[in-house]
């Protein structure tokens, strides 16, 4: 099982937000490369990228952190989302040299185009954005609720040949209050895609739980890493065992 190191960019800085909210934020760090080099340095396989302000269609530099990520560490690759809305937007991601990017409210608005993406791409290259609050897809960086299932998203993405996903019960994002394991789980039994965790993964049990499943392609941490509440090293062994 793979983690990812989350880097949740909002003007230029890492931060974590609670639920998603714009308005409850802490702000980590005010370099994203530093903030890369801790994780790497402690033995990070992928980085996972967030691009808030594109999330939330706000002017941004945030492109250009990612581009540096990308150039300084070419042996780690990138998990890009935030913002990726159009085909041009998909292009200028890969432009920047990430490794995958995360679509969501394009799956969602514009499915017709994810076949093209994974065509001009590879299928390794896409994951779907399948978050959710109270049962149903949300989109527009969490803002807006679709009246979609995760499962039944997960099954229409994965017959147009979808192979990641990942699954944010977003009403746990930021509130470390234990990652939703029971419909993770359902989630990915249920698509047949490798589902990573995100959102909520609170402690070492948290990993332990989704790693013992056997059904979890990975995790994305990020409120409790920051906060100290897990020892990434550690984290990295259980997820390994």
């Amino acid at each position: 099982m793979l983690l990812y190191p989350a880097l949740d960019l909002r003007n230029g800085k890492v931060v974590r937000l609670r639920q998603g909210d714009p308005a409850q934020q802490t702000i980590y760090g005010d370099d994203p490369l530093a903030v890369a080099d801790r994780w790497i340095g402690l033995g990070a396989e992928w980085l996972h990228v967030v691009n808030l302000d594109g999330a939330f269609a706000a002017a941004n530099g945030n492109e250009a952190i990612v581009r540096q990520l990308a150039e300084r560490n070419p042996s780690v690759p990138i998990q890009f989302g935030g913002g990726l809305r159009s085909l041009d937007d998909v292009r200028r991601a890969f432009d920047l040299g990430v490794a995958r990017i995360v679509l969501g409210t394009l799956a969602v608005e514009q499915p017709e185009l994810i076949s093209q993406v994974i065509s001009d791409y590879h299928a390794e290259a896409v994951a779907i954005a399948l978050d959710a609050r109270n049962g149903q897809v949300t989109t527009h960086g969490w803002q807006q609720a679709t009246g979609i299932s995760p499962v039944d998203l997960g099954q229409q993405v994965a017959a147009l040949g979808v192979r990641h996903a990942l699954y944010t019960d977003v009403s746990r994002d930021g509130e470390l209050s234990g990652v939703n394991v029971t419909a993770t789980v359902a989630l990915a039994l249920a698509t047949g895609l490798n589902v990573i965790a995100s959102g909520g993964v609170t402690s070492l049990a948290d990993i332990i739980a989704l790693n013992d499943s056997h059904s979890i392609a990975g995790a994305v941490l990020g409120t409790a890493l920051y906060e100290g509440l897990i020892d990434f090293a550690e984290a990295l062994r259980l997820a390994q065992d």
